[in-house]
Order: C-alpha cells, then sequence, then structure tokens
C-alpha cells in the first residue's frame, strides 16, 4: 500500500498481538502470544514511515535492515522479509520474542514519538515463523574451506552467533557445550511460554547442517584447558562465551533454608532438567503453595509466571516501585495479567525457617525512594518498618555474575574486579593470544542481542585475525587486575559493568 502518506501511515492504530487468555495459559506451558496472521502483520507494516535515517537501525545491536524486511512483509513477502532479516541475525524467531525492543529499536522510532511505535519486535517474529512455518529458509553458501579451525566455547546466543559468522566465512567450528544439550540461556532461562524449544532446535540443526559441530557435557577449564585447545588439539582461535551462570544473592540470614532457590537453579532444573515432571523424569523440585519472588527484572517476570503455572500462589518483591522494575514492558504486563501478588518497595532483610529448616517466612523491610541522583535513579532507603509473609517457597532473581571456571583455569584471561573477562572492546580480544570473548561473559548478565552483536563483531575480528589482518600486542598488564579502579593500559579497556 504504497500510496498511503506518511500521515496515514501514523494514524493507523497498533496492531496488538492476539495471546491466549490469562486465565487459560496459567494451566500449560503454551506460548503466551498467538502470533499475527499475514493480514494483520501487513497492517502493522503499514505504520512504518520508512525513514530516510532510521535510528531503528542504529537501535539494534546486530543492524539489522529494519525497514527493508517490515516493506517486504507489507508488499505480501514475508519468505524475502526473513531471509533479509537474517542477513544480519541468525536468531529472528529468538529475537523477536525475547528482545528488549522497547529500549532499543522501538525505543526510538519516529512514528513513536506520537503514539506506539512500530511492533518491530512482533514484525520479526511473524517473518521468522512463516519462513518457519512454511519452509522458505535457504542454507548461506559456505565458500571453500580457509584449514583454519576454531573452537567455540558456550552454545548460547553468543556462541551460536558466533559459530555462524565464523562457519559462513569457511572456518573449521566446533562449539563446546558443558550441557547436554545446546541453546544455553534460551533453553535453560527463558520457560516456554516465552520461547518455544523447536526453535532453537532448529537453528542448531541448521548449523549443523552447514558444518559446525556441536560437542557437548565438555567442560572447557576442566576436561580441557585453552593451552589444550590451542596446541594439542589443534585449533587456531578460540571464543569465549559462557555467558553469566553464576547467581547473586542478598547473603541475609535464612538463605540456606530448604526451599530456597535463586532464578538460575530453579528455571535450570525446570526447562533443561524437565523437574515439573518429576518422577518421570530424575530432577526433582520442591515447590510449596506460597512462592516469593525478590526481583523484577525479565527472569523474574519468568520465575513468577512459571510457579503461577506449577499451582502456586506467587508474589513478587521488588526495592523500588513498578515504573523502576527492569523487566520488559511487554513481558511485565502479560505477567500482571496472570493473577499474581506485587509488593512494591519492600526489601527483604531475612528469611525464617521452621524447627526442620524449610522457609516458612520472609521478613521484609518497606522502603521509600530519595529523589534522583547523578544518574537519574531513584535509591531505595529503609523506613525501619518491618513486615512478615507467610512462605515456603523463595527464589532470588537478582542476575547473574561471569561464568568463573575459565578464567580461574587460566590465569593469561584477566578480570576485573567482578569477574569479568577483560576485552578490547574494538576487537573483542582477550588478553591471551588467539582468544577472543564477548556475550555475558564480558559484560555480566545483559541480553540475547546484545550478546549476539558482540558475538558478531568478535567472529569477524577472529576471521582478520586468521587472516594475519590484526596484530596481537601483550597488554600491559597490571599487578592486580582485580584490584578497584584499575583499568587496562594500551588498547585493552576494562569491560564495563
Amino acid at each position: 500500500m504504497s500510496e498511503l502518506t506518511t500521515k496515514q501511515r501514523m494514524a493507523i492504530p497498533i496492531v496488538h498481538m492476539p495471546l491466549n487468555k490469562p486465565e487459560l495459559r496459567i494451566t500449560n506451558f503454551e506460548e503466551v502470544p498467538i502470533g499475527y496472521t499475514l493480514e494483520q502483520a501487513q497492517t502493522e507494516a503499514n505504520r512504518c514511515i520508512q525513514c530516510k535515517k532510521p535510528a531503528c537501525v542504529d537501535g539494534c545491536p546486530v543492524g539489522i535492515a529494519i525497514p527493508d524486511f517490515i516493506k517486504l512483509i507489507e508488499d505480501g513477502n514475508p519468505a524475502e522479509a526473513a531471509k533479509k532479516i537474517r542477513e544480519t541475525n541468525f536468531l529472528p524467531g529468538e529475537c523477536g520474542r525475547v528482545c528488549p525492543q522497547d529500549k532499543q529499536c522501538q525505543a526510538v522510532c519516529v512514528v513513536g514519538k506520537k503514539g506506539d511505535p512500530v511492533y518491530i519486535g512482533g514484525l520479526e517474529r511473524f517473518a521468522a515463523d512463516w519462513e518457519r512455518t512454511h519452509g522458505t529458509y535457504t542454507p548461506p553458501a559456505i565458500p571453500v574451506a580457509t584449514g583454519k579451525k576454531i573452537a567455540v566455547i558456550g552454545s548460547g546466543p553468543a556462541g551460536l552467533t558466533a559459530a555462524y559468522e565464523l562457519r559462513v566465512r569457511g572456518h573449521e567450528v566446533i562449539v563446546f557445550e558443558a550441557f547436554h544439550r545446546g541453546g544455553g540461556v534460551l533453553v535453560y532461562g527463558i520457560p516456554r511460554f516465552r520461547l518455544p524449544l523447536e526453535l532453537i532446535d532448529e537453528d542448531i540443526k541448521m548449523l549443523e547442517d552447514i558444518g559446525v559441530q556441536f560437542v557437548y557435557d565438555t567442560i572447557i577449564g576442566n576436561l580441557l584447558s585453552l593451552d589444550d585447545l590451542l596446541g594439542k588439539e589443534g585449533f587456531d582461535a578460540v571464543f569465549i562465551g559462557t555467558g553469566a551462570g553464576l547467581p547473586k544473592m542478598l547473603n541475609i540470614p535464612g538463605e540456606n533454608s530448604n526451599g530456597v532457590y535463586s532464578a538460575n537453579e530453579y528455571l535450570t532444573r525446570i526447562y533443561l532438567m524437565q523437574a515439573m515432571k518429576f518422577p518421570r523424569f530424575a530432577t526433582p523440585l520442591y515447590q510449596g503453595k506460597k512462592v516469593a519472588v525478590i526481583g523484577a527484572g525479565n527472569t523474574g517476570m519468568d520465575v513468577l509466571r512459571t510457579a503461577k503455572r506449577l499451582g502456586a500462589d506467587v508474589t513478587c518483591y521488588y526495592r523500588r516501585t513498578r515504573a523502576e522494575a527492569p523487566a520488559r514492558s511487554e513481558e511485565l504486563e502479560h505477567a500482571e495479567q496472570e493473577f499474581l501478588n506485587w509488593k512494591w518497595l519492600y526489601n527483604p532483610v531475612e528469611i525464617i525457617a521452621d524447627e526442620n529448616n524449610f522457609v516458612k517466612q520472609i521478613k521484609c523491610e518497606k522502603m521509600t525512594l530519595s529523589e534522583p541522583d547523578e544518574s537519574g535513579r531513584k535509591k531505595p532507603i529503609g523506613t525501619g518498618e518491618f513486615v512478615y509473609d507467610d512462605a515456603d517457597t523463595v527464589v532470588f532473581s537478582l542476575g547473574c555474575d561471569v561464568n568463573p571456571i575459565i578464567p580461574s583455569t587460566d590465569k593469561d584471561v584477566r578480570i576485573n574486579k567482578w569477574g569479568i573477562v577483560m576485552v578490547d572492546h574494538a576487537t573483542y580480544q582477550t588478553s591471551k593470544k588467539g582468544v577472543f570473548a564477548g556475550g555475558d561473559a564480558v559484560t555480566g548478565g545483559s541480553t540475547v542481542i546484545l550478546a549476539m552483536g558482540q558475538a558478531k563483531t568478535a567472529a569477524q575480528n577472529i576471521d582478520k585475525y586468521l587472516k594475519g589482518e590484526l596484530n596481537w600486542e601483550k597488554p600491559d598488564v597490571p599487578t592486580d587486575p582485580k584490584a578497584p579502579g584499575v583499568q587496562w593500559a594500551g588498547r585493552f579497556a576494562l569491560a564495563k559493568r
């Protein structure tokens, strides 16, 4: 409908993606959004005004040609739209579902200045689903083998992206994964009602079909060291994409009580080990009738909604207000529809157990917020007023620190005081020759799409390194890289947390 004027396009109301009804979806793990029809997707695509300088592209960490793929949907060609997305994004089905578009591409959409932004994430999901259900995917052509071999450590979004980018450049790629299946956080950290497993499996199969090899149940840093990979195993370069899987806790009294979990453990047991199907599956999961979830980020929403589906009365505790909650607006809205309880401005200070050391109560201090500081964020301040709520399960969803196994077993890979791998932010080289890193390993817990963007850049520079086009100079290593305030000398900068 190219005859539409910009004014007419901006007057079209947003087409919200249909959802399964809350009273039904809390009884199962089926995906919540139903998806667009072609007609609905075309109507939403008509809202894009095809900016001459599209800020949405700059807002995307992998630089998807957003106006181009939206125009293809508008013209009734979703298969070509998916092909266009895959030019820069190997995981469009996953990103269309879990990326924080409201804080990235959609946040800078010009249409959004006078109303709702174009639902870019929904259109990306539609194109990816069309490709999958209609079988229109075409594998990329692989060039003549370069004779170079790269080890990718971790099969999460960073590892999968690096593997793809390196394989399409003709290199041999082997992915090492600690778990018994691939996908990383896409599998164990995101529930199936947000991200169906078959999408991840199909993308891993696409990588296998173009020659990427996967080695499971292998912990690099334990079974094999980086020196083993670069030495006797014959790898020419290594990419570290091990993510952030070390849970953060509050270190309050009672954390060691029975019935206390980190979000990481809780979700991993359920989605990777199928604990909700015990005893048919061997991994047990104790969950009581009243679940307290600490934190209001995306993972917190996942835990809340999962616990609800497992039959509990669930309450979210967060020391700030809803306005400061870090979760995606869409995930927060979906959670609020699902009959959960919310305790804003509540900060847990103690977990109280019974005589058998099982959780029975959670003690919280009521909070208030200060005026915004220099960063614009309001600081929670205790009021001195405490409340005691009954609970028999507590799940902490406070983020994760970087997986420590590789840095702890190879002192050539320098880390900062938070355990984050230090890299050159132009090339993603680490302090060890031939070793690159990206994703949560260099940022701490972040987003799927940011990890993918870093992995793409790292892969481009690994390719240059293997061709002799990227020089490596050993940085001037600080005596104590964990000391507060220490920075790398030369081109190597301290990874920002």
